[in-house]
């Protein structure tokens, strides 16, 4: 079995109360457009990427989805408007700070992995501290993002890890399928979305009280299921 090798984060609804935010701003793009946003709409984007909820957004209001210039522009629009927010007003989820400081004192390797855009990352990490991360990966900054397996396949080729000594946390259906696509184990916290049991995913109520050892025991757990589901043949080597 593999030793737990870095731990990666996610940032909206797993260490800041920031979907509570994103509701403000994508219901004010919304209105922005002559329209509103219903809460399926918003359920489903939650942890989606900027292109995605402002497309989103836009056939919610009866617009073209699929005008890049429209899409474009109004995501710069829902931009600014949530980097107001972001810069007045970001709460941390219930343990998370301690949570970072706990594994940041471990000495484990660490990545922010996140859908959101670096120029506003970049104003989440003036509340939330750069100093809690080896690296960082945003949404602009891969091919594909959540929930394709490319951001956190990124943040452990940065760390010079394997995916499998990982352990991701989220709270998002999206961010799971991603770390899971990845082959991390991943700590699923819940927040604004219920998100169901599954392959290589321990789900848990709160980051509060969390410690290295648990995360040591969800990658080390969910790798004796797998051993166990998949037993060594009788003589092999």
């Amino acid at each position: 079995m593999s030793d737990l090798a870095a731990v990666l984060w996610d940032m909206d609804g797993t260490l800041v109360d920031s979907e509570r935010l994103w509701d403000v701003s994508l219901a004010d793009l919304a209105a922005h457009l002559g329209g509103g946003i219903s809460a399926a709409t918003r359920e489903d984007l939650v942890g989606s990427s900027l292109p995605r909820s402002v497309a989103a957004v836009r056939a919610e209001v009866g617009l073209d989805p699929d005008d890049r210039a429209g899409v474009d522009a109004d995501g710069r629009w829902l931009l600014e408007r949530t980097k107001e927010l972001f810069a007045h007003d970001l709460p941390w989820r219930p343990g998370a700070r301690e949570a970072l400081a706990a594994v940041r004192a471990s000495g484990l390797a660490t990545a922010l992995v996140t859908s959101t855009y670096r120029e506003l990352t970049d104003v989440a990490l003036d509340t939330i501290g750069r100093g809690f991360f080896d690296v960082t990966v945003c949404g602009d900054e891969v091919a594909a993002t959540k929930p394709d397996p490319a951001p956190y396949r990124r943040a452990a080729e940065l760390l010079g890890v394997d995916p499998a000594a990982c352990v991701a946390v989220e709270d998002s259906p999206t961010g799971t399928r991603s770390a899971v696509a990845a082959g991390a184990t991943v700590l699923v916290v819940p927040s604004e979305v219920a998100v169901p049991a599954g392959e290589r995913r321990v789900l848990r109520a709160s980051l509060v009280g969390l410690t290295v050892d648990d995360l040591r025991a969800a990658l080390a757990g969910e790798e004796a299921g797998r051993a166990a589901d998949h037993p060594t043949p009788s003589g092999a080597h």
